[in-house]
């Protein structure tokens, strides 16, 4: 007997009720990303290791779905070398290609290599599904798809006011009240400084972004695992849980930091975002309708950020980062092209699906397939319906034709099944007045009508 069929853990099919609700997700932040001026692009799902490695921190290196090399693979390596087992070693000789992680590092290499036909300022969005060899768990997949925007070739603050804006227009669209968090990479260098640690930068921020999952005491106990001693870790605790209104909580660090060129740079940045957002008055087109705060334990672990730092929590159902993003003053300059500051959002799409799930935000005509079905009584009937169902087409309503001339109970339960509101019947009497009788499926209503009132009706 043949083995069931499988899909790797970590992974999901989408029938069309899930892709229904993904495309009402896509065609959202789609749609607000264009109110913008950002343009689509598309790279290919496999890079280069040499594009890859080094870009997302040791952690983020061991995450990445590498792909062994074509035909004979093990022709250059010696039995002595395999049997050492040195996993790490082997696959740089096997692979020479891997999955993408994410869609920014790729978008730094498309911009290196097309930079001539570029206009800079470049806005550029981007929805593709990534891979990381992560441990399967609820809101977490091995293979999910992201929604990027990145603004690069300008270091003007106002384009992380604008990213900031998006954020919040998308998900007041969808319906999900958020919390959009604030923080950025030179105060958290800056802090590293004062605490006397400046060379542990990464290991700090990659255990600070741990805090909401781990705790604090799991956070201080890798922490010292990294070589940093009681002191430092005294002085960095009521950094990371300072409270107070996002104003008091500048203050404060600020003082924390005046000895920090850096970590002040970082409070200056962030204060105009703040505050720019802040200026408008609420209740205009430009006010944010979402909370924003100021989180100094915000450290997105990847290592390519330099400035402002964002992420997006749903408020109202448990879930990890549904957004994030923030400024990369030099990643393009791994490529060959130094000087070339960005910045850019992502959109989680599979937790966003989730959330919406959740909270049964989902419009009900998102979720619609055809909005009528034209019941098939037999060839005549049918050739009579045909005009009528291309007309209803013409007219942008979305319409099927049963193709087989099977029982009426069969076919009202499959217009029933995938929830058609309307169907359409023919027979002798209507043929004869050249009309067509329109029935509710949910209240068992029908009248005769013509071509036009079908369509006007089918519209209301």
């Amino acid at each position: 007997m043949a083995n069931k069929p499988s899909i790797p853990k970590g992974t999901r099919d989408f029938g069309p009720v899930e892709m229904a609700k993904r495309n009402y997700i896509l065609s959202t932040i789609r749609e607000v990303y264009e109110l913008y001026g950002f343009q689509q692009i598309e790279t290919p799902a496999m890079e280069t290791l040499q594009t890859l490695m080094g870009k997302y921190g040791e952690e983020g290196d061991k995450l990445l779905f590498k792909v062994l090399n074509s035909g004979d693979y093990l022709q250059k390596i010696t039995d002595e070398e395999l049997l050492g087992r040195q996993t790490l070693k082997l696959a740089a000789r096997l692979c020479e290609k891997g999955l993408r992680y994410d869609l920014t590092v790729p978008f730094a290499r498309y911009v290196v290599m097309h930079r001539e036909e570029l206009q800079l300022p470049f806005r550029r969005y981007q929805v593709q599904p990534v891979w990381r060899a992560d441990r399967p768990q609820k809101g977490r997949y091995r293979e999910f798809y992201q929604f990027d925007g990145d603004i690069v070739g300008s270091e003007s603050l106002l384009n992380e006011v604008e990213l900031m804006q998006i954020e919040d227009a998308v998900f007041t669209r969808l319906g999900v009240r958020v919390q959009i968090k604030i923080n950025n990479r030179k105060i958290l260098t800056g802090i590293a400084e004062v605490i006397g640690a400046a060379d542990r930068i990464v290991d700090i921020t990659v255990a600070i972004d741990k805090l909401d999952k781990i705790g604090e005491d799991g956070v201080v106990a890798e922490l010292k695992e990294k070589g940093l001693d009681d002191a430092q870790i005294d002085k960095l605790r009521p950094i990371i849980n300072l409270t107070g209104s996002n104003e008091e909580k500048l203050a404060t660090i600020s003082e924390v930091l005046k000895e920090s060129e850096t970590g002040l740079k970082g409070i200056e940045e962030t204060r105009f975002i703040l505050d720019t957002l802040c200026s408008f008055v609420p209740g205009s087109a430009a006010a944010l309708h979402n909370e924003i705060v100021f989180d100094l334990t915000l450290a997105r672990g990847l290592s390519y950020y330099t400035g402002a730092i964002f992420e997006v929590k749903a408020l109202d159902t448990p879930m990890g980062s549904i957004s994030g993003g923030g400024r990369y003053d030099n990643l393009t300059g791994i490529f060959g092209m130094p000087g070339l500051s960005g910045v850019g959002i992502s959109f989680g799409v599979d937790r966003i699906y989730d959330v919406l799930d959740a909270l049964h935000l989902y419009p009900a005509d998102s979720l619609q397939t055809s909005r009528v079905l034209f019941i098939n009584f037999g060839p005549r009937e049918t050739a009579y319906q045909l005009p009528f169902v291309a007309q209803v087409r013409r007219a942008g309503i979305k319409a099927e034709l049963y193709p087989d001339a099977a029982k009426m109970k069969k076919q009202m339960s499959f217009a029933n099944a995938k929830q058609i509101p309307f169907v359409v019947l023919a027979g002798e009497t209507e043929m004869a007045e050249n009309k067509v009788t329109l029935k509710n499926m949910s209240t068992g209503e029908q009248s005769m009508v013509s071509p036009d009132e079908l369509i006007e009706k089918l519209k209301a």
